[in-house]
């Protein structure tokens, strides 16, 4: 690993002169690639443990980070970033990923696309807490109303109750929010690539024996469907997705940017039917165009801030 060590930064509250269609570009190729990541994760936990998948994809995109770290002589995070990686590392590298995984195991990806909706909100909410300001009240207003919106349609998903799958992703939707905001707000001295690099980097010693444990528990090879499900898990949603979307975030800013994620429910809907052939009820449809108003209508109070 790089030893050059750079001296200590003080991260700054908001980019300096923030380029807005470069960061809405580079941002909405990061939602491309994250918009396949859960009918992906869908295919791999039917013949493999969700753990494995979760933390696995981790584990292999830690390969080509560390070595890009090595090959560009990169520096180490300085004193001030490390907490922005580690909580990055914690929410995207191993939160989200595990239990979005979980969530997998029972509820279709359109589902989940629905709940995960929620996502944006949760980034944006992260975002305005670790930069010390407070977030206005319509925006707590529009996150209420997202939830209840979202708990309406996991219940009557659920025939009244909610699904083991819904509480997973309600979890994921937490620790990625987090993992997004940090991760942005590092970026910003540290470079978006970088910073998912040594996110994956850091959590690799954590996560290899685990990982290799439940490699060989498994007692059939995987189909080559699974094959193709894990490689673009492992090398784009859990690597390149984040060197597009982490510097589109901390060029264009992570309240203004950040909304392009509004996109992201919608158009994994449209690709489960699509190209991996889930049956989309109208209802699922509906309130995936409901949920996406209404996050684009806190995000809008969150950046304009106010009461």
């Amino acid at each position: 690993m790089p030893r050059n060590v750079a001296p200590s930064v003080t991260l700054p509250a908001a980019p300096v002169a923030p380029h807005h269609w470069e960061g809405y570009g580079a941002a909405f190729v990061g939602v491309l690639v994250f918009s396949l990541t859960l009918p992906m994760s869908r295919i791999a936990v039917a013949e493999l443990h969700p753990l494995l998948v979760g933390l696995g994809r981790a584990v292999v995109a830690a390969v080509p980070a560390g070595l890009l770290l090595w090959l560009t002589r990169s520096r180490l995070p300085a004193r001030a970033e490390w907490p922005g990686v580690i909580l990055a590392a914690l929410g995207v590298v191993a939160g989200w990923p595990v239990a979005s995984t979980l969530a997998m195991q029972t509820v279709p990806a359109a589902h989940g696309a629905v709940v995960n909706g929620l996502l944006p909100l949760a980034t944006a909410a992260f975002a305005a807490l670790g930069s010390g300001e407070r977030p206005p009240r319509r925006f707590w207003f529009w996150a209420m109303a997202g939830a209840a919106l979202v708990a309406a349609f996991a219940l009557r998903e659920g025939g009244g109750a909610l699904q083991v799958g819904d509480v997973w992703l309600l979890v994921a939707t937490v620790l990625g929010g987090m993992g997004y905001a940090e991760g942005a707000r590092v970026s910003r001295t540290l470079g978006g690539w970088r910073t998912i690099c040594w996110a994956l980097v850091v959590s690799a010693p954590f996560l290899i024996g685990p990982v290799a444990w439940m490699a060989a528990q498994v007692t059939a090879a995987p189909s080559p469907a699974v094959w193709l499900a894990l490689a673009y898990l492992s090398f784009g949603s859990m690597f390149l997705g984040f060197f597009a979307w982490y510097r589109g975030l901390a060029r264009g800013g992570i309240a203004r940017v950040g909304q392009v994620q509004l996109l992201q429910p919608f158009i994994t809907v449209v690709a489960a039917a699509l190209l991996f052939g889930e049956t989309v009820t109208l209802a699922t449809l509906l309130f995936a165009v409901a949920v996406i108003g209404v996050i684009a209508a806190g995000r809008r109070a969150a950046a304009r801030g106010g009461r």
